[in-house]
């Protein structure tokens, strides 16, 4: 149990490190900011505004700020990570279904038929949008597990600490 915590916030971490990719790999190669956020915003468009209310970059700032704000919160040992880990899991998961909303005629020609992009499980064809939900739905499950405070036993006449 006490290696759970650890392992979970480095998964966490790398989740992170993968999302914001797309706006560190050129400010490490050299580039601009401009750049960065070109390649970033890039990476997210989804033809505008989520329903016309928020912006797609703020959707995966969100969840880029959320998770990585869940990850440090998990490792100091703090209850709130799970908290701060599912609304990063909501700004995730929305970006994730605007972007494969926007994308449709492209979706529906990839599960209709086995692609590189749609895993074949049993004859049922399954969109990779689903499995990633799924998983990070899982990871969500043990950072609430691992975020638990331990209760020891206080021997009666022992100071709280």
């Amino acid at each position: 149990m006490k290696l759970l915590r650890p392992l979970v916030a480095l998964v966490i971490l790398a989740y992170v490190g993968w999302l914001a990719w797309p706006l560190l790999s050129p400010l490490l190669n050299g580039g601009g900011a401009d750049v960065g956020a070109m390649r970033a915003e890039a990476e997210v468009a989804t033809g505008g505004d989520l329903f016309g209310v928020i912006p797609a970059w703020a959707l995966w700032a969100g969840a880029v700020g959320l998770y990585l704000l869940a990850a440090l919160l998990l490792g100091a040992g703090n209850t709130k990570a799970s908290i701060a880990y599912f609304l990063g899991f909501l700004a995730d998961a929305a970006l994730r279904l605007a972007m494969d909303r926007n994308g449709g005629s492209e979706a529906a020609a990839r599960s209709t038929g086995p692609t590189t992009m749609s895993a074949d499980l049993g004859g049922l064809p399954v969109d990779p949008l689903w499995l990633i939900l799924g998983g990070l739905l899982l990871l969500g499950v043990l950072v609430i597990v691992a975020a638990r405070r331990q209760r020891r036993q206080r021997i009666p006449g022992q100071f709280a600490y």
